[in-house]
């Protein structure tokens, strides 16, 4: 592999956030967005992710209606993503997949399960 690949995780939780981008930096390039608007702006500016973690719940602009924009633009359209959230109704998981989510992790998770997916997403 040349290039490493890029991972954008979005999510308000600093703690987690540090934590996710601790365990991943080794292999991938991570970039940190705070909430949905941010996501979108990251995209905006490029490149894109070759993933994307986000959660659901966050101030501003939350991830079901970011993913809902990914997924309708051309050029973002093919990025996966991987829910990572607190939502864990059966409606929850149907309505993340439904807007276009790989895979839809809830916390509290385990670090393997998001790696194995990370894994099986990229093919390392």
């Amino acid at each position: 592999m040349n290039e490493r690949q890029r991972i954008m995780i979005v999510e308000d939780d600093l703690d987690l956030q540090i934590l996710l981008r601790n365990i991943l930096k080794t292999d991938y390039d991570v970039t940190l967005c705070g909430n949905g608007l941010e996501g979108l702006k990251a995209l905006e500016t490029g490149p894109n992710p070759d993933l994307i973690i986000a959660d659901i719940m966050m101030p501003v602009l939350n991830g079901l209606t970011m993913v809902d924009a990914i997924k309708k633009h051309r050029g973002t359209e093919d990025i996966p993503v991987i829910f990572l959230t607190a939502k864990s109704t059966p409606k929850d998981v149907i309505e993340g997949i439904n807007v276009g989510a790989k895979y839809y992790i809830t916390k509290p998770f385990k670090i393997d399960e998001l790696m194995s997916k990370i894994k099986r997403i990229l093919k390392d």
